[in-house]
């Protein structure tokens, strides 16, 4: 703690933009990979395999539950938008699945690009920090007396070291928790669509009446 406080003391102004950017990466972040992680995943293959053994058995009712169950995550929010239509035409499945996607994927991308953002103002702003220290100290050679060119100096370079040191601390664990919360999205977002497209394709067969036993539709 004394360590924190010395190093805002020492880094000068710049600090305390540095500070907050700090706060809201971390902020940012944590809810991200809590959304992403916890609270909008699922385990999706385990889940689409028991909404085609039901679509299966023609139990569309039972399906809808089974979505119904995990409201928060997206998966099945996606799923239960063709599984509602299932007696409906293609067309229609389709759009509906299409409408819930476009609604759920800006949600699971919602502020992840603040984090690169984020990282890049941390190190312009360690930057600026590092060149008036910079200035400080060429002030402090060319004009300050001999007993106090020492000191100025020092406290100079203490500014320019130590923004330079926050600006990079933040912005490195920024972008590697933007790098974590935007793999696992895209990951999240191609089950959707992969399931989805199953999902469209098992209803549509169903209502033609010709699904085969494993649950893939025939070409």
């Amino acid at each position: 703690m004394n360590f924190f406080v010395n190093a805002m003391h020492k880094g000068g102004t710049f600090m305390y933009p540095i500070l907050g950017v700090a706060i809201f990466s971390l902020a940012i972040a944590a809810e991200r990979i809590y959304y992403i992680l916890f609270r909008a995943n699922i385990n999706g293959t385990a889940f689409m395999a028991q909404v085609q053994k039901l679509i299966m058995a023609n139990n569309i009712d039972r399906a809808i539950k089974l979505c119904n169950a995990e409201p928060n995550a997206a998966l099945p929010r996606v799923l239960k938008a063709g599984l509602t239509r299932a007696n409906r035409g293609d067309t229609e499945i389709q759009n509906a699945v299409d409408e819930s996607v476009l609604e759920v994927f800006p949600q699971l991308a919602k502020r992840t690009s603040y984090l690169p953002m984020l990282a890049n103002v941390a190190t312009l702003t360690g930057l600026l920090g590092t060149i008036q220290g910079l200035i400080m100290a060429f002030e402090a050679v060319a004009h300050a007396s001999a007993e106090m060119k020492q000191t100025m100096l020092a406290s100079g370079i203490s500014v320019a070291m130590f923004t330079t040191a926050a600006g990079l601390t933040i912005a490195i664990p920024t972008l590697i928790l933007h790098s974590i919360v935007a793999n696992q999205t895209t990951k999240l977002m191609n089950d959707i669509d992969l399931y989805a497209l199953k999902t469209v394709n098992l209803l549509s067969a169903r209502r033609r009446g010709s699904l085969k036993e494993d649950g893939v539709a025939p070409a």
